[in-house]
């Protein structure tokens, strides 16, 4: 963007917030202090506010809070394209956290959070090294700050959550958006919040519709673990318009599982069959026919220890556990591993088994199904090269990894160390309103990992006394916030 541009674009935004700020004055508000919130605890004021030097007291200081804005660049359609512009003070934060991840100093990542405590890639930086430390409590506690910086630089324009803004991934400015939202919602998930889950994951790909981080490919996950399951059925046949969506392994094998649970509940209140609709035993059946390499995968990867399942991968159509076509290889790997924990119910499992051996008895009769669909496959997925070599089959696990002490004297995160953020309690705004986060204990940790806690502005230390270690005048103490619901 040239400095014109930008001079013009910060004009119009000082513009928007001197209006903003007119239009409450004329608003006359009886208590700022009970209109400030919304029912749900979320601040309702603009958020430009808190980069004000008239700020309240209970607000973080301009200089401790990372100051971005939403810029309006262009029109595509229906949709309106935005992107983050960083101010000057963040840049030459910016610029000091690259000087320290270019000589991978990690002590010097953590200086830049003592002076810019809202710096998003020291964020992500430092919940990389503390959940490969193992303090998953400490991680999540980085992505919520991150959360919280990036919403309060959204433009009073920017309305995200009715589907007609867009943030491009390709802007670098972007990009810890997408990162922390992804975090966020493998977070929801390990903590069992299914729903919220499958809500940031709505979010994740509504953003950009190039899904650069593989939404697509675990929003059917969530669904099922949700029980959205008419939901799930609509968006595979609405979404692009083009009913395309089966043709992924995590939808073709998803959307039985779904047709499945959709006959259970019919069954169960004495209501009739859609007769439109494909049984779950036949779509079953179609994933198995168009995506065979799936089931050795799950057999071992569940595990299935019936001996039925030994008969069944001798077959020849079933013995093969790779497609020889690199992305839907890689896709299916990215279902398997994001998906087998819902294999593990025994109604799935005979669901699964018994459209295994229709499948077999279907061959055995006519062989040349197979070549049928082997052509159908080719067709979807014609590229000889791995189409989703950026996403990271790790990145949809739910293993934790970690790494010995040894590797954590050296460790600076990048792209690639990002093998999957799997952090523990998470919440959008670092703390409740008026209360503290409690002082953390160091028995039994990672002394590594403490002595750089140490040093982030927002940790304090218990010394055995209630409240102690507090300091009032941190900025992280003096901002409310709210949890996340189930």
């Amino acid at each position: 963007m040239s400095a014109r541009l930008l001079k013009k674009v910060l004009k119009e935004q000082e513009q928007l917030e001197q209006e903003e700020k007119r239009r409450q004055e004329e608003e006359q508000l009886d208590d700022d202090e009970s209109d400030s919130f919304d029912s749900g605890g979320r601040s309702s004021k603009n958020p430009f506010d808190l980069l004000n030097d008239d700020d309240d007291d209970d607000d973080p200081e301009p200089n401790q809070v990372v100051v971005l804005v939403i810029n309006a660049f262009a029109n595509w359609k229906q949709y309106e394209h935005q992107k983050y512009v960083h101010s000057s003070s963040y840049s030459r934060a910016q610029r000091a956290f690259q000087a320290a991840q270019a000589i991978h100093d990690l002590n010097g990542v953590a200086s830049v959070l003592l002076y810019n405590p809202y710096h998003l890639d020291s964020l992500i930086t430092m919940a990389d090294y503390f959940r490969f430390a193992g303090e998953h409590q400490m991680s999540a506690d980085a992505i919520a700050k991150c959360l919280y910086a990036l919403e309060c630089a959204w433009h009073p324009m920017f309305t995200p959550f009715l589907g007609n803004c867009q943030l491009k991934f390709h802007h670098e400015t972007n990009k810890p958006l997408f990162t922390t939202l992804f975090s966020h919602m493998k977070n929801m998930d390990r903590r069992g919040c299914h729903r919220s889950a499958l809500e940031v994951c709505k979010l994740l790909l509504s953003l950009d519709v190039d899904d650069s981080m593989g939404a697509l490919f675990c929003i059917d996950y969530f669904a099922l673990r949700a029980g959205e399951y008419t939901w799930l059925e609509r968006f595979s046949e609405e979404y692009k318009n083009d009913n395309s969506l089966w043709l992924f392994p995590n939808f073709s094998y998803s959307l039985a599982v779904c047709r499945f649970y959709l006959e259970q509940e019919q069954s169960s209140q004495d209501s009739d069959m859609d007769a439109t609709k494909a049984t779950s035993a036949d779509l079953m059946k179609q994933a198995l026919m168009l995506h065979p390499s799936v089931l050795k995968k799950l057999v071992a990867k569940v595990p299935l220890k019936d001996q039925a399942w030994t008969k069944i991968l001798k077959h020849s159509f079933f013995h093969l556990d790779q497609t020889r076509i690199p992305s839907l290889d890689h896709l299916i790997n990215i279902y398997v591993e994001r998906s087998y924990m819902i294999w593990r119910l025994p109604d799935l499992q005979k669901l699964l088994k018994n459209s295994a051996q229709l499948a077999i008895e279907m061959l055995d009769l006519d062989g040349s199904d197979a070549k049928n669909w082997a052509c159908v496959r080719k067709e979807a997925f014609p590229s000889e090269k791995n189409e989703y070599p950026h996403l990271m089959v790790q990145d949809f696990s739910d293993s934790m990894p970690t790494l010995p002490p040894d590797n954590l004297q050296n460790f600076i995160a990048d792209m690639r160390m990002r093998e999957g953020a799997q952090n523990g309690d998470q919440i959008v705004n670092p703390v409740d309103r008026g209360h503290p986060p409690p002082p953390h204990d160091i028995a039994n940790r990672n002394p590594l990992a403490v002595l750089f806690e140490s040093i982030l502005p927002w940790v304090n230390y218990s010394d055995g006394r209630d409240g102690a270690g507090i300091d009032e005048d941190d900025p992280l103490h003096r901002h409310g916030g709210g949890n996340e619901d189930h």
